[in-house]
């Protein structure tokens, strides 16, 4: 998408992610399981956004970092309740990061996919590696990709009497790629477009990047609550650590 860079998405989603995106069933679930994975922390949360997971963390007494591209994003985390103990960082995914370790760095829902060429993830998953200490842990929430997937749409993703939002998306499905923008039509108001573009990659194409920097996989779920993934799963957790640490299940 021409004129995209790593502050769009977050900067035009800003004012209404909270509203568009409430709290799932699964968040108190999320929050557990990153809780357990961090043990005494610090953590880094990767595209951060509004603070839905990473205020609770720092609510529990972990202390967190948050990094989003945009400052916007970070701007309404920290005006929340309990926003202030979050330590936030304006940066791109890719890096560079908070210049410390951590025992866990994370990515929920879909949001390592906002790194829109392949070089950017695997420069994300290198910087990581770097970051990680010598048991932590990095943790990508991702779907699984639709080989059939393909196109432009059109769709209608919110109508009310005031208003109307439009969803219009063109999909790649050689180049792993799609994009699109929310275009909302108020009467009177004028026109508003909130871009928004990702580069997906599939479970063992993360596996592969992953095993280039030193990360092997130790877990992959289908849920929060850590129930196995299977071929059905729409959306994985999966959970690297570094190959020298210790792996639970081969001594199990």
């Amino acid at each position: 998408m021409r004129g995209y860079d790593p502050s769009s998405y977050g900067d035009g989603m800003a004012d209404v992610y909270d509203d568009w995106y409430v709290d799932g069933p699964h968040t108190e679930a999320c929050i557990g399981t990153l809780r357990s994975l961090a043990g005494h922390g610090p953590v880094l949360e990767l595209g951060a956004g509004t603070g839905r997971l990473a205020i609770p963390l720092a609510g529990s007494g972990i202390e967190t970092y948050a990094l989003d591209g945009s400052a916007r994003m970070l701007e309404r985390l920290a005006a929340k309740p309990g926003g202030e103990h979050v330590n936030r960082h304006v940066a791109d995914l890719a890096g560079p990061y908070p210049d410390r370790p951590f025992t866990l760095v994370f990515v929920a829902v879909n949001t390592f996919f906002g790194l829109t060429s392949e070089a950017d993830q695997r420069r994300a998953m290198a910087a990581v590696a770097a970051r990680l200490t010598t048991d932590g842990r990095f943790v990508i929430e991702a779907f699984v990709p639709d080989p059939d997937a393909e196109g432009d749409r059109v769709e209608v993703r919110d109508l009310a009497a005031d208003r109307v939002v439009l969803s219009i998306s063109r999909t790649d499905a050689d180049g792993q790629r799609a994009s699109g923008q929310f275009v909302e039509l108020r009467n009177g108001e004028p026109v508003r477009l909130r871009p928004w573009a990702i580069r997906w990659a599939t479970p063992d194409q993360l596996d592969a990047m992953a095993e280039e920097v030193g990360l092997r996989l130790e877990h992959r779920w289908g849920s929060w609550d850590r129930a196995p993934f299977g071929p059905d799963h729409a959306s994985h957790i999966s959970v690297y650590r570094r190959r020298e640490a210790p792996n639970p299940a081969a001594t199990a």
